[in-house]
C-alpha cells in the first residue's frame, strides 16, 4: 500500500515575501548579456544568460567514468565536435547525436560522448560549430576538495560558537550567534508557553537551517542523519576508507580529540536535538519541540551575533519527535566506541522519543506557522515512524522495533520508500531507514534483508532509467515535469540511492548515473550553471543567506566554497524569481540572486547529500587507484 507523502516548501507567507521584495536587488544574473540559450528551440519565456551552448561538467570528468555533454542548437542533423587540450591540440573528435527538444528546458539539443579519452589533463574544451565549452579537467580525485568544502559548510553555520578565522579565514570568521551574550540570552534561555505551561529551555547549539537563522528539528534530522551515514558507509562498505573523514582531516575546532571529525560535526547538531526534547514533568514529556527561530523574520543582512530579535520555541510535533528518535538511535551506535556515556544518553533519548510519539501519533505542526521561520508542516508521519523504528532496531536488535518495521505499510513498497521524483526529503524520510537496513549489519534475517536490498536496487534502476532518458543525464524525473523547491537536493538524494545500489551490487551503471548527476550539478545542465560555489567557471555565488550577503553589501562575503544552491523551482515562490523567470521551462527556473529564495536558497539538508555523494565519489576514486 503506497503512502502519499507531501513534500512542501518551507512556507514563508505573504508578509515575509513582501518584506523580501522590498529588499530585492536589481543586479542582473551573471552573464545576463549573453543569451546563449536562445540558439535552441525554446517557447517564449525568459532568456537568461547561459554562455556557451556547449554544456559540460565544468569541474571535470574522472578518467574511469563516462564523459558526456550536450549542445543547444537549432540544427537537426549531427554536428562535428572536437576535444582540445589546453594548448589547442586536438585530442579527439566525432559527431553529435540529435536528441530533439529536451522537455525540461524546451531546448533543442544534441549530445556528444568522449568517454574513450582517459588522458589526464587540465583545460580541456569541446568545440562545436565554433562555440567552445567552459574548460574542464580529466583526471582523478576531482571531488576530494568538494568533500571537505561541503562539510565545512556545517561549521560555518553553527549556532552558539565562535567561528574561528584559523579554520575558515578572516572574511568568514564571526562571534558566536545566539549564545549567552546575545540579546535575550539567545538560545540559552528561550521561553515556551503552551498547554498550560510557562517555562524556559536551553536549546543552544546546532546549525542554522538555511538563509534564515532558525533551527528546525525535521530539517536538522535528515541533515545530521546523512552526515552520520556518510561516516557509517565507510564502516560497512568493503574498500571504503574513513581516513578522509577522520580526526584531524576536516575544518572543525574539535580536531585532535580522537573522534572522527565528521562525527564531531554531527555531535554539534545532535546536542541541540537532544536539548529540544520536552523535559520530564512537563506536558508531552519526551516529545520534541518542532523548531526555534526569531519572533519575526530576520532582516537583511544580519550576522547571527547581531540578531536582536527575541527567540521563540514552537510546540512539539510527532514528526520532530520521530526525527529525534531516529537520529539519536543512529548516534548511539556510532558514538559508542568513542563516548559510551554520550551514546547511552542518545539511546535513552531515542527510546523515550519513540514511546512519546507512539502515545501522541497525530501532533502535527501547523502549515500556517511561518512568521519568523519556516512552517515545516507535515501531516503524514508514517515515513518517520518507519525510519525511527529502523534505526532503533539496527541499534538495539529488539523485537519491538523489528515488528514496527516489518509491520509498516511502507515496508517493501518502493514507491513509498523512494518516490520517483525524489527519494528523500525532510518530509519523506522512510528511505533513510531502508538504506540503513540494506547496508548496516543487523539481526534482520537474510531473506528480509535481501528484500530490502531489492527495493533499493529497484529504485536505483528507475533513477538509472531517468538519467539515460535525459539529454543532460540528470537522474531526476518529477511527476508532471515540474521541478520542486530544492530540486538539486532531490537530484543528490536520488544519487545517494544510486551510489548505495552500486556498493550493494558492484554494477557500474549505478556509479555512472551518479557521475552523470554530478555533471548536471556542475554545469552540464540547461543553464550552463554550476550550482556549487567555487566549482566551475560559472558557479552560483549569490545564494540566499543573512550573513553571506555580498551582493547586498560588498563588505560581506559571498557563500563559502562548497555551498549548494537549491536550483530550478517551477513554483517561483518569491517576488524576484516571479519577476525574472515568468514562463520559464522547469529546468530554467533559476536565478543566482540573493533575494530569489525559492530558487537560490542554501540549506543544511541540501549540503548534506552533497557531502555524502562527494565522500562516496572520493572513495570510488580511492578504490580505482588500488586496482591499478
Amino acid at each position: 500500500m503506497a503512502i502519499h507523502v507531501e513534500r512542501r516548501p518551507r512556507v514563508l507567507g505573504a508578509a515575509v515575501a513582501a518584506s523580501l521584495a522590498l529588499g530585492a536587488l536589481a543586479a542582473p544574473a551573471a552573464g545576463a548579456a549573453d543569451h546563449g540559450a536562445g540558439t535552441g528551440a525554446e517557447k517564449p519565456g525568459p532568456t537568461p544568460g547561459t554562455g556557451s551552448p556547449v554544456r559540460v561538467n565544468q569541474v571535470g570528468y574522472p578518467t574511469y567514468g563516462p564523459k558526456k555533454g550536450t549542445v543547444v542548437t537549432s540544427a537537426t542533423r549531427p554536428l562535428t565536435w572536437t576535444l582540445r587540450t589546453a594548448d589547442g591540440t586536438k585530442r579527439a573528435g566525432g559527431v553529435t547525436t540529435p536528441a530533439g527538444v529536451d522537455p525540461s528546458s524546451r531546448q533543442r539539443v544534441q549530445t556528444f560522448d568522449f568517454s574513450k579519452v582517459t588522458d589526464a589533463g587540465e583545460g580541456y574544451t569541446v568545440t562545436i560549430g565554433g562555440k567552445k565549452s567552459e574548460p574542464f579537467t580529466i583526471g582523478d580525485h576531482l571531488y576530494d576538495t568538494l568533500r571537505t568544502d561541503s562539510l565545512a559548510y556545517f561549521y560555518h553555520n553553527r549556532s552558539g560558537i565562535r567561528i574561528d578565522k584559523d579554520l575558515v579565514g578572516a572574511r568568514y570568521a564571526r562571534p558566536a550567534g545566539h549564545d549567552e551574550a546575545a540579546p535575550h540570552r539567545g538560545d540559552t534561555d528561550v521561553p515556551f508557553r503552551g498547554y498550560g505551561s510557562d517555562y524556559r529551555r536551553n536549546v543552544s547549539g546546532g546549525w542554522y537551517d538555511a538563509g534564515d537563522q532558525g533551527k528546525y528539528v525535521v530539517n536538522g534530522g535528515i541533515s545530521v542523519a546523512q552526515l552520520m551515514s556518510a561516516y557509517e558507509r565507510t564502516r560497512t562498505t568493503p574498500g571504503a576508507g574513513g581516513d578522509a573523514l577522520g580526526d584531524g582531516k576536516l575544518r572543525v575546532p574539535e580536531r585532535g580529540n580522537g573522534v572522527p571529525d565528521i562525527l564531531d560535526e554531527a555531535r554539534w547538531e545532535m546536542d541541540f536535538l537532544l536539548r529540544m526534547q520536552v523535559p520530564r514533568g512537563k506536558p508531552y514529556a519526551g516529545m520534541a519541540f518542532h523548531k526555534v527561530h526569531d519572533k519575526h523574520w530576520t532582516g537583511f543582512p544580519t550576522r547571527p551575533d547581531r540578531d536582536r530579535q527575541p527567540r521563540v520555541l514552537r510546540p512539539p510535533s510527532t514528526a520532530a519527535t520521530l526525527n529525534l528518535a531516529a537520529t539519536a538511535a543512529q548516534c548511539a551506535r556510532l558514538f559508542k566506541p568513542y563516548d559510551p556515556h554520550f551514546a547511552a544518553r542518545c539511546l535513552d533519548t531515542a527510546r523515550t522519543a519513540w514511546a512519546a510519539a507512539k502515545k501522541h501519533p497525530k501532533m502535527f505542526a501547523s502549515d500556517k506557522d511561518s512568521i519568523g521561520g519556516g512552517a515545516y508542516g507535515d501531516r503524514h508521519v508514517g515515513d518517520e515512524f518507519y525510519w525511527a523504528a529502523a534505526e532503533l532496531f539496527l541499534t538495539t536488535g529488539e523485537n519491538t522495533y523489528r515488528t514496527a518495521v516489518l509491520g509498516s505499510p511502507l515496508n517493501g513498497d518502493v514507491d513509498a520508500l523512494f518516490p520517483r521524483g525524489g527519494a528523500l526529503s525532510w518530509s519523506a524520510t522512510a528511505g533513510l531507514g531502508a538504506l540503513d537496513l540494506a547496508t548496516v549489519p543487523s539481526k534482520l534475517d537474510h531473506t528480509r534483508r535481501a528484500a530490502v536490498r531489492a527495493t533499493v536496487i529497484k529504485a536505483a534502476d528507475r533513477y538509472v532509467s531517468d538519467s539515460a532518458k535525459s539529454a543532460y543525464g540528470v537522474p531526476y524525473a518529477p511527476k508532471g515535469g515540474a521541478y520542486e523547491w530544492g530540486s538539486n537536493s532531490q537530484v543528490l538524494n536520488n544519487m545517494v540511492v544510486l551510489a548505495t545500489a552500486h556498493e550493494l551490487t558492484g554494477k557500474t551503471r549505478y556509479r555512472d548515473a551518479v557521475l552523470r548527476g554530478m555533471d548536471y550539478l556542475l554545469g552540464g545542465n540547461p543553464l550552463n550553471q554550476s550550482y556549487v560555489t567555487g566549482y566551475g567557471e560559472r558557479n552560483s555565488h549569490h545564494q540566499h543567506h543573512r550573513f553571506w550577503a555580498h551582493q547586498l553589501d560588498p563588505r560581506l562575503p559571498s557563500p563559502a566554497r562548497g555551498s549548494l544552491a537549491g536550483g530550478p523551482n517551477s513554483g517561483l515562490q518569491d517576488p524576484v524569481s516571479r519577476k525574472k523567470l515568468k514562463g520559464c521551462a522547469p529546468a530554467m527556473c533559476y536565478t543566482d540572486d540573493l533575494m530569489a529564495f525559492s530558487t537560490n536558497e542554501i540549506t543544511i539538508n541540501w549540503n548534506a547529500p552533497l557531502a555524502w555523494v562527494a565522500s562516496y565519489l572520493g572513495d570510488v576514486e580511492h578504490m580505482s587507484d588500488q586496482r591499478r
